[in-house]
């Protein structure tokens, strides 16, 4: 009977990263002309943009003709300026007022895009040593007095007081004569009594 299934493909092998056929020197050089060219197109761009910012201004802004002008008609001229400016200055508010809700609306889809994503950047903490004084200080303000010296609210230790522990740590005896004492039906009675059972 032949065998209906197809053979299982065989893993692909790992393969080796290719050895660069250029040499250290040669990327190097690469890179420093890349740079090069990036900086004169660079410069070109900016040259490029402010002769068109020059001609758009000769074309908008044409040299203004005051001499020989009434009193009247510099006046006239004035008023015009001065109702171009507010237009000017309304459509100036208004772009700011779009860029800005544009702006909340990117950083409310980043937040979305953050939870969907369940992936939230880390900052970087970096280990800053407090004192405990300082700590208070700093979380309660003036509020905090008093200080978290916890070694102040030791008891101190004599030495004849260890000496005095040792002693009677030593005289509990032998083991032996306790287990004896307590075994069988008196020794769990002693103990039932002892524990405040047989009131």
């Amino acid at each position: 009977m032949a065998d209906d299934n197809p053979p299982t493909p065989l893993p692909p092998r790992v393969q080796a990263k290719p050895k660069s056929k250029i040499s250290a020197s040669r990327k190097l050089s690469l890179k420093i002309l890349l740079l090069q060219r990036a900086m004169e197109e660079l410069e070109q761009e900016t040259v490029n943009r402010d002769e068109e910012k020059v001609k758009y201004l000769s074309e908008k802004l044409t040299p203004l003709q005051i001499t020989g002008l009434s009193m009247d008609e510099l006046q006239k001229l004035c008023r015009q300026f001065n109702s171009k400016i507010d237009v000017v200055d309304e459509e100036r508010y208004d772009f700011e007022a779009k860029v800005n809700k544009n702006n909340k609306d990117i950083q409310e889809l980043k937040l979305k895009v953050q939870d969907l994503g369940g992936k939230f950047k880390k900052p970087a903490l970096r280990k800053v040593r407090v004192s405990a004084d300082e700590m208070m200080r700093a979380l309660l303000g003036s509020k905090h007095k008093g200080s978290m010296d916890l070694r102040a609210n030791l008891k101190s230790v004599k030495k004849e007081d260890i000496k005095q522990e040792k002693v009677m740590s030593s005289e509990v005896g032998d083991w032996r004569k306790n287990v004896e004492a307590m075994s069988g039906m008196e020794g769990r009675k002693k103990m039932f009594d002892a524990a405040g059972g047989g009131q």
